[in-house]
């Protein structure tokens, strides 16, 4: 398989944003021994009707106790009209044919015990296709530390739907280092996790359908043993302190292809952060079971001019619930990663700015996944993606 569009080519490499968009909150650290259970699940499949494609995730879920030496990733397509749809890694070092490729995840992005790797796909629409489309693809992890294959291969059914409405995708990273709040408000990363400190959650939320929300609801369930370290205004707790709803009225979100101009108050996604307590007696360890999950809140009308812009819902819109194009990435599950004292880690890592409120913070890291999808969404309504085998490649040079 191969690229007759180079504009596509250079995006489609900006797309691994999406995949090691938590990398600076900590590699994952090298465990005694390398055998684990390695598991695999697709999610965000399902493409709005007025949508010129989405980004898939291949989720890696490291089920075991020690960290993989090496990870691949594969997709059997033999069975996708690509004049209709084409499915695409977003992973640098690939082989690429007509019906399959495989990628080799890079060593940085091996997930440690308890932790999962989103892995992008991205799933172009073929211009000027009309009506719907389905088609299975197989996805299929390798690793030589892997010791159970039954849960590393997976069939998502892609989907071309004549359904418009939002599509959110939520992505959340694994909690994996110690943070410190200073006197201005900044964070900074103080070294790996340890009982009794605070972390950091980092998730964030991009619209790629074809309508906007008026808002969004953010479900937040953290691991046994960690709690929220303090309240936010549009936030309400469960009486243990484990369980948030958050409700962000005044935040529409557009669709990712309409959001073109990075100089104004309309935004397609955002990132969001909580901070998170860790027990002084939780054992060294993953604390699995943490989850984020978001729905649209979508105006009763749709939004036009400055009712589009991320401040206050003019007086005579009312938000309300609606489903979701594609509910199968809403959530996103993450772990909170304990380090036992006098391990590895320490001293500062960096500072982590924060402007605004506590959750709700815009920009930054989801940014560029945002603008690499985008791109490439724009840059495929005007070419074509034509695959080819080798032998009938031409060049263009």
């Amino acid at each position: 398989m191969i690229f007759r569009n180079r504009a596509l080519a250079r995006v489609g490499a900006a797309a691994l944003l999406a995949s090691g968009v938590f990398t600076a909150l900590g590699v994952p650290a090298q465990a005694a021994g390398t055998e684990t259970d390695l598991a695999l699940d697709v999610v965000g499949t399902r493409v709005a009707a007025g949508a010129d494609g989405k980004v898939v995730f291949a989720k890696v879920t490291n089920k075991g106790k020690n960290t993989p030496t090496n990870l691949s990733i594969s997709a059997d397509l033999s069975k996708v009209d690509t004049e209709k749809a084409v499915p695409l890694p977003a992973v640098p070092d690939c082989s690429l044919n007509v019906a399959d490729w495989t990628c080799i995840v890079p060593t940085e992005l091996l997930p440690g015990p308890g932790e999962t790797v989103e892995l992008p796909v991205v799933l172009f629409k073929q211009e000027d296709i009309k009506g719907t489309y389905k088609a299975p693809v197989t996805f299929t992890i390798e690793s030589t530390d892997d010791t159970d294959a039954s849960n590393n291969s997976k069939t998502a059914t892609i989907e071309l739907t004549d359904e418009s409405g939002p599509d959110l995708l939520v992505l959340a990273g694994d909690v994996k280092q110690a943070v410190k709040v200073g006197e201005d408000g900044e964070l900074s990363i103080v070294g790996d996790l340890h009982a009794g400190q605070t972390g950091l959650l980092q998730y964030f939320v991009v619209n790629q359908g074809d309508q906007a929300t008026a808002g969004l609801t953010v479900t937040v369930k953290l691991p046994k043993g960690v709690t929220f370290t303090e309240a936010e205004p549009d936030c309400e707790y469960n009486a243990a302190n484990t369980e948030a709803v958050c409700t962000y009225r005044q935040l529409p979100l557009v669709p990712v292809d309409e959001d073109t101009d990075g100089n104004d108050d309309v935004f397609s996604g955002g990132d969001f952060f909580h901070l998170l307590s860790v027990g002084a007696d939780v054992k060294a360890g993953s604390l699995t079971g943490g989850s984020v999950t978001v729905e649209p809140i979508v105006a009763e009308r749709g939004l036009r001019g400055m009712a589009r812009e991320a401040n206050k819902l003019p007086e005579n819109v009312t938000g309300i619930r609606a489903t979701d194009v594609d509910a199968s990435d809403n959530t996103d599950g993450y772990a909170v990663v304990v380090t036992a004292k006098g391990g590895s880690g320490g001293g500062d890592g960096g500072s982590l700015p924060v402007t605004g409120p506590q959750a709700g913070l815009i920009g930054g890291i989801g940014g560029a996944v945002l603008l690499a999808g985008g791109a490439m969404f724009l840059a495929a309504r005007r070419r074509r993606v034509v695959l080819v085998t080798p032998g009938d490649e031409k060049s263009t040079v």
